[in-house]
């Protein structure tokens, strides 16, 4: 538990002493043809190109809170890669795997866990792909 929230990749990072690349960010989309919540997890230090995650699971949008909330569970800000109410659609950025340790948010915005990014891939069963 941190002392403050950290809706931030860089506040998260700043809050651990780490590289903001080390922290994995939980990015949710509306995929359009049904709804699907889709999960990327991305380094905190890169920037998801929609097109890429498109290609991957057909055309997303946009999730608003009230979206976020209702398929994860989590508020946005405190999104687990993990633990989702309805579960996603997931993709695990390569970038992830430049560090040996990387830091996640734990459903809330002062919880976070360490884990390595292998274990994204074994915990979630996704794949991991260029999304950056």
């Amino acid at each position: 538990m941190l002392d403050d929230a950290c809706r931030t990749a860089q506040q998260a990072a700043d809050a651990l002493g780490v590289a903001v690349g080390q922290i994995a960010k939980s990015i949710i989309f509306r995929r359009k043809s049904d709804e699907a919540a889709v999960l990327v997890i991305t380094s905190g230090d890169k920037r998801v190109d929609e097109k890429k995650v498109d290609a991957l699971v057909g055309k997303t949008g946009r999730a608003d809170a009230e979206f976020v909330k209702a398929r994860t569970g989590f508020t946005i800000g405190g999104v687990s890669p993990v633990g989702h109410v309805t579960k996603p659609v997931v993709l695990i950025d390569r970038e992830l795997f430049r560090f040996e340790e990387i830091w996640a948010a734990a459903g809330h915005p002062h919880a976070v866990f360490q884990l390595r990014p292998q274990d994204l891939e074994t915990l979630t069963g996704a794949p991991v792909a260029d999304v950056v």
